[in-house]
């Protein structure tokens, strides 16, 4: 077997889930898509021979896109929020690939349409350099700027940035965490799953009022929850705020899309919440950021839709030159 015979396979290696699919023709999305659960593998390649042997009759690519939750160095990577980390050489395919999860998901933006994503407010997206971010099991960044011949991605860890926080309930957060053992609150730490646990916690302390242990899945479910409710609110309020910050970085005049395994579930209340309100709230940049369009990415898995079209491009330039 060569490099990008086909089939290929694509992944979306997050902390908590990785998910597998495969392409068997060239520009198809991906199909036999399957999720597993990292905690039951020791190592990715691991992962991956498990997939390849339960949910592709065992085939071997002919190339592989990976999208990780972490920093890469070359063919290097190191999950963030898992203790997965190597040489993606490891596979022993004839071509890799690594991008960050979330310059794939980039990548995946030009190939969404119609139901794939729920508008936010503001104009219609369009070209320009587009920006994408969002809360799973940790907050990712990334963006996609026009080139010659396409788009070019550009990953990121903007999700370690400083929390921003605007009023006064944000900044008691913040305090609350501090005193809990967080003495640098970064964005991810409450824009997140695991964020919405701490937001959850700390808001009641801020209230005074005791509160059950509870995980991010029952935040957003507990609609008549008061303390559940606005929750949800903050976290919304405070990922409008840091995604303005993150369009004005970018200059993404072409659209912030928001991606990420949180928001998905809650689609409704994001639409009905501050985000917006608090995406256009930057006093001096006001007009700017009220000119850029906002959506929410409802497509299954369009992180592999970004790998595959990052290999199609590229399968395509190795046949032409």
């Amino acid at each position: 077997m060569s490099a990008f015979d086909l089939p290929w396979l694509v992944a979306d290696i997050g902390g908590t889930n990785a998910r597998f699919g495969l392409v068997t023709s060239l520009g198809a999305r991906p199909s036999n898509v399957a999720v597993l659960a990292g905690a039951a593998y020791a190592t990715l390649p691991e992962a991956v021979d498990a997939y390849l042997a339960k949910h592709a009759d065992g085939v071997r690519p002919g190339a592989v896109c990976l999208a990780v939750a972490g920093p890469i160095d070359g063919d290097r990577y190191r999950l963030t929020n898992s203790p997965w980390a190597g040489s993606v050489r490891d596979l022993d395919v004839p071509y890799a690939r690594l991008l960050n999860d979330f310059e794939a998901l980039a990548v995946s933006l030009p190939h969404l349409e119609g139901d794939d994503l729920v508008h936010l407010g503001g104009p219609g997206l369009c070209h320009g350099v587009k920006a994408v971010l969002g809360p799973g099991t940790g907050l990712g960044v990334g963006g996609l700027v026009p080139a010659e011949h396409g788009w070019t991605p550009i990953p990121g860890e903007g999700g370690h940035v400083m929390v921003p926080v605007v009023e006064r309930r944000e900044f008691e957060i913040v305090r609350v965490l501090q005193s809990q053992g967080l003495p640098h609150v970064v964005a991810e730490h409450v824009l997140s799953g695991p964020g919405l646990v701490r937001l959850h916690r700390a808001l009641a302390q801020v209230n005074g009022v005791a509160a059950p242990e509870l995980t991010a899945s029952d935040i957003v479910s507990r609609l008549d929850d008061p303390l559940c409710a606005e929750t949800v609110e903050v976290f919304c309020g405070m990922l409008g705020g840091f995604a303005g910050n993150v369009a004005l970085t970018l200059g993404a005049r072409g659209g912030v899309y928001l991606g990420g395994g949180v928001l998905p579930r809650i689609v409704e209340r994001v639409r009905t919440s501050g985000f917006r309100t608090r995406f256009t709230a930057n006093p001096d940049m006001t007009d700017y950021l009220s000119a850029i369009g906002t959506a929410l990415i409802v497509a299954p898995q369009p992180a592999l839709t970004g790998a595959a079209a990052w290999l199609s491009r590229r399968a395509r330039r190795e046949l032409v030159g």
